[in-house]
C-alpha cells in the first residue's frame, strides 16, 4: 500500500494465532512426565489454535490520539505488541509511517543489567536516534522520571514504580512519531498517572500519533478523539471516543442472569445467593449516572430456606481499589423453612456523592454470626459520566475530588453564605 501523507498507521486483515498444546495425561511430578515420555515416545499432544486477533483493519491519521478499549483478554495488548513489532502477525499487513516508541509492560525494551542512564541511550538507539538527539532530551527524561539518585544503578534493582516512571519518560520524550502506551500506567501512583496523562496531552498537541490502551474511560474521553472497541480478538467498533465508551459500557453491563451463573467468582456457604443487581435512576435501569443523581441499587437474592435472617453488605471501590463507602442492612429472608424463596432489597442513595469515574461494588450476604453465605467481590460496575452535584455548571477535577461533599462557606459573622 502506498503511503498517504496523512496516514500514520494502516492495518489490513491483521490476525495473530497461537498454538496451545493439550496433553492427555496429567503428571504431578517431573519424574512421572519423563517416564511417560520414555514409555510412549511417539505420543503427540493435542493442539488447539487460538486466534488472539482476527481480521482487524483500521487506519490512524497523523497526530490522532486513539483509545483502545475492551475487556481483559479481548486482544488489546496483543494488538499493541504486533504494532510495536514485538511479535509477528500471523495474517494481514501493517504499514507504519514513522518511528514507534512503545510502553507496553514494565521492563519492555530495558536491559536489566544496564543502568538507567545506559538504558536511556539504548532505547534511543533502538528508535534510530543519534546520540546528540538523545542527549538533548536526557535531562528532561531524568527530571520527569525522578530517578536521578539511581541513574547509575542497574535497573534490575529498581522498584516497579521506578521502572515504569523511567520507561514512560523515555517513551514520551524520545522523538518517535508514533507513541504506543498500554495500561502499564496503572503501576504508578496517582500523582504519576496525572503527570503521565498531562504529558500525553502535550505529546498529542505536538502532532505525534498516540495509541492508548486503558480501562480508565475518563482518560480515554479526555485524551482521545476516536477509540477502537475490541472484543474476542475482533474490532467491533471504530467511532468517536464518547460513542465507543458508551458501547463498551453496554457490553460490560452485568445482568442478573450472569450473577447466578457458574462463571461468577464467589465464596460462601451458598445457603443464600446473590442473583442480580440493577442500577436504577428515575425508575429506569441504567449503566451510567451523574454525580448528584438520586439512584437506587436493587439487589436480588435467592434463599434456600435455611436462613430466616441475614445481612446485606456492600462496599464501593474506585479504580484504584480504594474503598469509598460501606453500607449494610439487616434483611428478612423471604422464604419458609424448607422452601426456596426470592427477595429483592433496594438501597437508595440521594444525590450520589461520586465524581466522574468507574466504580465497582463488592457485595456479601452474611448470617447473624458474620459467616459469608455468599460473597462476590466483583458483583457490579457502573460509571459516573458527568456531575451536577454542586449545581454550578462546573465539574470538580476527579483527580483532586473523587468524593463530593455537601458544604457551606460563611464569612464568619453570620450564617449566610454559599451553600453547596
Amino acid at each position: 500500500m502506498s503511503s498517504s501523507s496523512d496516514i500514520a498507521i494502516s492495518v489490513r486483515g491483521l490476525g495473530k494465532a497461537y498454538t496451545i498444546a493439550h496433553t492427555q495425561a496429567k503428571h504431578t511430578t517431573a519424574a512421572e512426565a519423563l517416564m511417560s515420555r520414555l514409555r510412549r515416545p511417539l505420543q503427540r499432544s493435542e493442539t488447539e489454535t487460538f486466534w488472539a486477533l482476527k481480521d482487524v483493519s483500521f487506519d490512524v491519521r497523523r497526530g490522532d490520539v486513539v483509545g483502545i478499549i475492551g475487556r481483559n483478554g479481548a486482544g488489546k495488548s496483543t494488538l499493541l505488541k504486533v504494532l510495536s513489532r514485538i511479535t509477528e502477525p500471523t495474517t494481514g499487513e501493517i504499514d507504519l509511517y514513522g518511528r514507534v516508541g512503545s510502553l507496553l509492560e514494565v521492563g519492555t525494551g530495558f536491559h536489566p543489567e544496564l543502568t538507567g542512564r545506559e538504558n536511556i541511550f539504548l532505547n534511543g538507539a533502538i528508535l534510530g536516534m543519534r546520540k546528540s538527539e538523545i542527549q538533548r532530551q536526557f535531562d528532561a527524561i531524568v527530571d520527569f522520571a525522578g530517578v536521578e539518585q539511581f541513574l547509575d544503578t542497574p535497573v534490575k534493582r529498581y522498584s516497579s514504580g521506578m521502572y515504569v516512571r523511567l520507561a514512560f519518560a523515555v517513551a514520551a520524550h524520545l522523538r518517535s512519531e508514533i507513541l504506543v502506551v498500554d495500561e502499564v500506567l496503572a503501576v504508578g501512583d496517582a500523582e504519576f498517572q496525572k503527570k503521565c496523562l498531562g504529558k500525553m496531552k502535550d505529546v498529542a498537541s505536538g502532532g505525534r500519533t498516540v495509541l492508548f490502551v486503558s480501562h480508565n474511560l475518563g482518560a480515554i474521553r479526555s485524551l482521545c478523539r476516536t477509540a477502537l472497541v475490541v472484543s474476542n480478538g475482533e474490532l467491533t467498533l471504530e467511532a468517536d471516543a464518547e460513542e465507543a465508551c458508551r458501547t463498551y459500557l453496554h457490553e460490560m453491563q452485568t445482568t442478573p442472569q450472569e450473577l447466578d451463573s457458574p462463571s461468577v467468582v464467589r465464596s460462601g456457604t451458598g445457603e443464600m445467593r446473590l442473583t442480580g443487581i440493577q442500577l436504577l435512576s428515575q425508575d429506569a435501569e441504567v449503566s451510567q449516572v451523574s454525580g448528584g443523581d438520586d439512584v437506587v441499587f436493587a439487589f436480588a437474592y435467592k434463599n434456600s430456606g435455611t436462613q430466616k435472617h441475614a445481612q446485606l453488605l456492600l462496599t464501593c471501590y474506585d479504580q484504584q481499589d480504594t474503598a469509598l463507602f460501606h453500607l449494610r442492612r439487616d434483611i428478612a429472608a423471604y422464604a419458609k423453612e424448607g422452601e426456596v424463596g426470592n427477595g429483592v432489597v433496594h438501597c437508595q442513595i440521594r444525590r450520589l456523592p461520586l465524581n466522574i469515574g468507574r466504580y465497582r461494588l463488592a457485595v456479601a450476604l452474611q448470617d447473624p454470626a458474620g459467616q459469608n453465605l455468599d460473597h462476590v467481590s466483583n458483583a457490579f460496575s457502573f460509571d459516573v459520566v458527568s456531575c451536577h452535584f454542586y449545581n454550578n455548571g462546573q465539574t470538580p477535577d476527579p483527580r483532586y475530588s473523587p468524593f463530593l461533599v455537601e458544604h457551606q462557606f460563611t464569612d464568619g459573622r453570620n450564617d449566610s453564605g454559599s451553600r453547596k
